[in-house]
């Protein structure tokens, strides 16, 4: 890993680290108020496709979270860009809540799949569809291929078995946009005026989260909520720089020990 610099930047995910579905982890709100007080600029990074960044920002304000709609980098945003750039028409796998995020994009006569969380349309039909898109040449965008996420009724599969199934079938590669890809961690500091190695990620996702943002150049905390498992830690090398029993005690380490 590079050499660190002085902290300038907090990344912090949202899902499982600040919130599960419509419950705030305790302290969560009080512990974003203190390192709001602290010299750091603070970006909130998520790979939800569940809503739009919209519906997203109302979830975390009805919690009371202070939060604002330009500190928010959502993979569906990296999406979009990829999009734009690629200049496809796509198949788009998401769930209906998140297709504000892609207002204006043409879908007419698809040729692209993009695939992110969507349980109303993973079904033999959608998936068919998508299978023949990419068998006859459509690139397979994956949003996230995240293997399961947190919900207030137990864990759930996430995209990333449904992106698998498709690559398999297919013997085509998925492009990934949204964590645990360096160019969605570089992208989500854009407008911070640091480097990766001036900054730290807190997340509850081993691998998406902490591993992603450590292959990124920046310090990875890992925290005990959301779709934390016993021994996830392990599962990643090198090893989280820190293993935290949930954000409020990250936010303590940063304000004590980074600044």
């Amino acid at each position: 890993m590079a050499t660190r610099r002085a902290l300038k930047a907090v990344l912090v995910d949202l899902s499982g680290t600040l919130h599960v579905e419509d419950t705030a982890v305790p302290g969560a709100q009080e512990a974003l108020k203190r390192l709001r007080s602290a010299p750091v600029a603070i970006r909130f990074v998520t790979n939800t496709t569940k809503e739009c960044k919209q519906d997203l920002l109302q979830t975390l304000k009805k919690l009371e979270f202070d939060i604002q709609e330009d500190e928010i980098f959502t993979s569906l945003t990296a999406a979009r860009n990829l999009i734009e750039q690629k200049q496809v028409r796509p198949l788009l796998l998401v769930e209906d809540n998140a297709l504000v995020d892609f207002a204006g994009i043409d879908t007419n006569n698809p040729n692209a799949v993009v695939i992110g969380l969507a349980p109303d349309h993973f079904n033999y039909e959608m998936m068919n569809k998508a299978f023949r898109l990419i068998l006859y040449g459509a690139p397979l965008i994956a949003i996230h291929k995240a293997r399961y996420y947190k919900r207030k009724d137990g864990l759930a599969l996430g995209p990333g078995p449904f992106v698998t199934g498709l690559e398999y079938a297919t013997d085509v590669k998925a492009t990934v946009v949204g964590k645990p890809e360096r160019r969605f961690f570089l992208e989500a500091l854009r407008g911070t005026n640091c480097v990766p190695e001036e900054a730290v990620m807190i997340g509850d996702d081993c691998r998406d989260d902490v591993e992603g943002a450590q292959n990124a150049g920046m310090l990875g905390i890992l925290v005990k909520t959301g779709k934390y498992r016993k021994a996830d830690e392990a599962k990643i090398n090198p090893p989280p720089y820190l293993i935290c029993e949930s954000f409020p005690q990250a936010v303590d380490h940063i304000l004590q020990h980074l600044l």
